[in-house]
């Protein structure tokens, strides 16, 4: 086991390089599976969610060369299954993107339904068996298993979307590559990684045009060639060290940024007292002053990000007065506050909303991630506190983030990446029972 130490109370200071896309990446590595011959993806992240897709890949038949830490080549012409390996795909959500792509590759796809985080509620694929069957495809969903196939081969479709879901757009934007005709997807997404998924895609040779607005015609094409992508830096990352500044103070130059990306995080920093200075691709952000308490609702891009929320969460618990935040996108994602209560936090949830009574300072105790971003909360919770906070369940932390640790020390925190052996974490449990 992992864990993290964390001494608190110290500003932070200096420069940090944002990482390409997590939310892009495990969306641009299986739709290589589409492309007949080697695509470059360049501004990868060094993360476990990208690990654990390339393996799936390899394990389907996939050549995925290295060509430095951040850029790969991967030739996928020479996959012949539609099976996905079923280990890995329930460890990661971002798998169900290989039902898109093995599909309209092969016409049938047989998957595990995902796993990844858990956020005390189901995460339903129905938007996305919504998109494939509207194309032809006959979906089966049973005992854990995704099996679709299309024996005519998956047609042109007008697909209404009941939720602006983005692994559903992405994904249905994915069968839709080869399909005959034209198909018309109304009320999709608009996240920065849809727009960047559409993006690789097209420099591939698909047509997809729309993406970034609320409906995206994909007409199909017979053929993807190799080539070369970059992808878009992380919003959340970014975001994440925003707020990671905004908790403990002092001042950031966030590098390799989209600002335009960041303006639904910028704005509520604002609020709350933070300054913030917008550069062509960096932003500074600073903070000395006492936090303003602001209320915040979770939506669907351009609206604040539910992946963001516990951070925000986090910052707020040490905000002067009472906020409220109300999530917009889950039924629940507030399991991480019980954490935060351990370290002295005033929080309660009443179903979508939790609010937020500032206190005067967090204390360091013994705290879990009980997903990736409430992982991320958890540390920001930690360089905020007075005294040493542990941070257990690391490994959802490092699904998402590239080298947290170390960027962080560069910056000034006290922080640790620290092995505990198995037999002292079992001695913990049994004392704990």
């Amino acid at each position: 086991m992992t864990k993290y130490i964390i001494k608190g109370g110290k500003p932070l200071y200096g420069t940090v390089e944002i990482s390409g896309a997590k939310n892009a990446a495990v969306a641009i590595i299986p739709a290589a599976m589409l492309v007949d011959g080697v695509c470059r993806i360049e501004n990868i992240p060094q993360i476990s969610d990208v690990t654990m897709l390339l393996n799936i890949l390899r394990r389907l038949g996939a050549r995925v060369r290295v060509v430095d830490r951040h850029t790969m080549d991967i030739d996928c012409s020479g996959v012949r299954s539609a099976r996905a390996d079923f280990d890995i795909m329930t460890r990661i959500r971002a798998s169900y993107y290989l039902i898109g792509a093995l599909l309209g590759r092969f016409g049938k796809a047989l998957v595990a339904m995902p796993g990844g985080c858990n956020f005390g509620s189901v995460r339903p694929i129905d938007q996305h068996v919504k998109g494939f069957i509207a194309m032809g495809a006959q979906v089966d969903v049973k005992n854990g298993l995704v099996s679709a196939s299309a024996p005519e081969g998956l047609h042109g479709a007008d697909i209404y979307l009941d939720v602006a879901s983005v692994g559903a757009t992405i994904n249905i934007m994915l069968a839709a590559v080869f399909a005959k005709g034209v198909t018309r997807i109304e009320n999709v997404a608009r996240e920065p990684h849809v727009v960047d998924v559409a993006g690789f895609l097209n420099a591939m040779g698909a047509d997809i045009r729309g993406a970034g607005t609320n409906v995206i015609k994909i007409r199909g094409v017979e053929r993807l060639s190799g080539g070369s992508y970059a992808l878009i830096p992380d919003q959340i990352e970014a975001g994440t060290y925003m707020a990671a500044v905004a908790g403990a103070g002092g001042s950031l130059l966030i590098k390799n940024v989209i600002p335009k990306h960041m303006d639904c995080i910028t704005g509520k920093l604002e609020e709350m007292g933070v300054h913030v200075e917008e550069g062509e691709d960096e932003i500074l952000v600073s903070r000395s002053g006492p936090l303003r308490h602001i209320n915040v609702k979770t939506y669907y891009y351009p609206g604040f990000p539910t992946d963001m929320q516990p951070q925000i969460a986090t910052v707020l618990c040490l905000a002067q007065g009472t906020s409220i935040i109300t999530e917009g996108v889950w039924d629940t994602r507030y399991k991480y506050v019980n954490e935060l209560l351990k370290m002295g936090a005033n929080v309660t949830v009443d179903g979508r909303k939790a609010i937020i009574q500032g206190v005067d300072c967090l204390t360091g105790a013994s705290v879990k991630a009980w997903d990736l971003r409430a992982g991320a909360a958890m540390v920001i919770a930690g360089l905020c506190a007075q005294g040493t906070t542990e941070v257990e369940g690391v490994d959802y932390i490092e699904r998402g983030y590239v080298d947290l640790v170390g960027k962080l020390k560069k910056v000034g925190a006290d922080i640790e990446s620290v092995d505990v052996p198995a037999e002292d974490e079992e001695q913990e449990i049994i004392r704990i029972g």
